[in-house]
């Protein structure tokens, strides 16, 4: 048992979730609806991410603070801002496109049983509001990760001022090793729970595929197939990305390839944020880049959830016969890029980006039913895309911060 145990914790981890990934698959199948009996073991797994992920956002970020200067925070965090608004808009406008040349949707009608209720949209004001919290302890309870990440960088540069004075430079360095012995204990707790991912995804794959089957994908299989296609030619466009930043996509996705599969089964950008955190300290970017950009990446920065937005508008008006006008396409683009921030950190975000968008563009709701027949198959791919965006912009940003820094010095 015990060189057993031994052979499991030495194999790479993609080695062990390829394997889950299949076994899954296979007892969904064989089993169907039965292997929902392994769904405990998959709730087990996505608590013990979100276990980790409050000490790990908040120690990471406060640590990475101290390991720079305010004028390069401040640097980074308009870099992160415009890839982050730039790839969303990007990605609606690849959605468009591609649905637009495969049309999903066309001949399906609607037979006006399907109804859904618009959940309500905080809106853009709210969430920046919602940065600043208004109880500490609130923003932790309630994981709320813009407030934590507001609590990190405040405490981090507090800290950071406090080690540069004369006067309390002492109490600043005791305070800022114990937190960095903190944030050790917390990787180590981190590659702990990484040891029971594969056994999680197992779960939670077989699960998915016995419930959902063959028949909910042959229903919108269209629909479907043209989102994919649309994820394909962004993560396409992601290559090219690192190309011409000179970063190696072969290095890159061997990192990223792990956070990409685990937010594909777990359909959760912040519950993937542990394995994406440790991605980005593999692939060697700096701390205090991520453990900024990613949090508020998994929070605002959802390329795959915007590709679903124009995938989604398209398939509606196809459905009503009364296909995107130019006017609309472009109000397709603005309100959903807005969306997509305005809906940050809100349980089921993508169906309020897409009813959202829906209402302003004048598009059927009872469409948004039709959809949400699909929703886990739909939200693995875009989850899985919204984390590889996070983890590529992260890449290009950190490579521009080693040129500019390479050009100060000389």
């Amino acid at each position: 048992m015990k060189s057993l145990w031994n052979t499991y914790v030495q194999t790479s981890l993609i080695k062990k979730i390829t394997a889950a990934l299949i076994l899954g698959i296979i007892i969904g199948l064989i089993f169907g609806e039965e292997a929902s009996v392994l769904a405990p073991f998959g709730d087990l797994l996505l608590r013990l991410l979100r276990f980790i992920i409050i000490p790990l956002i908040l120690l990471t970020l406060i640590v990475g603070v101290n390991q720079t200067n305010i004028g390069n925070l401040g640097r980074m965090g308009g870099k992160v801002f415009l890839y982050y608004l730039g790839t969303s808009a990007f990605a609606i406008m690849v959605g468009v496109l591609v649905a637009s040349l495969f049309n999903p949707g066309t001949g399906t009608t609607l037979d006006g049983s399907e109804s859904f209720e618009v959940p309500e949209n905080p809106g853009v004001t709210q969430v920046l509001l919602n940065i600043v919290p208004d109880n500490i302890f609130t923003a932790f309870t309630e994981m709320n990760l813009l407030g934590i990440i507001f609590t990190a960088i405040v405490f981090g540069i507090a800290i950071s001022y406090l080690r540069s004075t004369q006067t309390y430079g002492n109490l600043g360095d005791h305070l800022y090793k114990v937190i960095e012995a903190l944030n050790e204990a917390t990787l180590t707790v981190m590659k702990g729970i990484l040891q029971y991912v594969p056994i999680g995804i197992l779960a939670i794959i077989a699960e998915v595929v016995g419930t959902q089957g063959v028949n909910t994908l042959g229903s919108l299989g269209n629909f479907i197939l043209v989102l994919y296609i649309a994820l394909l030619v962004q993560l396409a466009l992601y290559t090219v990305l690192l190309f011409v930043t000179k970063r190696n996509p072969g290095g890159f996705f061997k990192e990223a390839r792990t956070p990409m599969l685990t937010a594909f089964v777990t359909q959760s950008s912040s519950g993937t944020l542990p394995v994406t955190l440790n991605a980005a300290h593999n692939l060697g970017i700096s701390k205090s880049l991520y453990g900024f950009s990613l949090p508020l990446g998994a929070t605002i920065n959802m390329d795959g959830a915007a590709i679903r937005i124009a995938v989604s508008a398209v398939f509606a008006a196809n459905v009503v016969g009364d296909p995107l006008s130019m006017a609309a396409i472009i109000q397709v683009v603005i309100v959903g890029t807005l969306a997509s921030v305005g809906t940050a950190g809100v349980p089921g975000a993508g169906i309020i980006m897409i009813a959202t968008v829906f209402s302003q563009v004048g598009l059927p709701m009872e469409a948004v039913a039709l959809l949400t027949a699909v929703d886990v198959l739909v939200g693995m791919g875009a989850t899985a895309l919204n984390v590889t965006g996070d983890l590529v912009g992260s890449s290009v940003i950190n490579k521009t911060e080693k040129n500019q820094n390479a050009e100060s010095a000389s």
